[in-house]
């Protein structure tokens, strides 16, 4: 019975304690940075689709940085709300893969 109880938010309450939401954040830029390197790497081989995925790390990072900004947002009665930030992120995390996956593609036909 205990075990499936919810922590109780309604006095303000942190819904996230602990270093979770920097655990993320943290993930979100490593992952800009590797593919940061990634596009460097690129670069010398082709420059166009260097320039793309050093691009695309730019908006990785951007996208790490949207939910805490959202946060902030939402505490001034602000932003989108979390479903929406949600789908935000999807939609754009799909978009990084599907360009990723056509310069692999055009890389391949060479």
């Amino acid at each position: 019975m205990g075990r499936n109880r919810r922590p109780d938010n309604s006095a303000g309450g942190d819904r996230d304690p602990g270093l979770a939401r920097e655990r993320t954040q943290l993930a979100w830029s490593r992952t800009a940075i590797s593919c940061a390197a990634v596009g460097v790497a690129i670069l010398r081989t082709d420059r166009a689709a260097g320039a793309i995925v050093i691009a695309m790390s730019a908006a990785v990072w951007g996208l790490g940085r949207l939910p805490a900004h959202e946060r902030a947002e939402a505490e001034r009665g602000h932003g989108l709300t979390q479903r929406r930030t949600v789908q935000l992120i999807t939609a754009a995390t799909t978009l990084v893969s599907l360009v990723a996956l056509t310069l692999a593609l055009l890389a391949y036909r060479r």
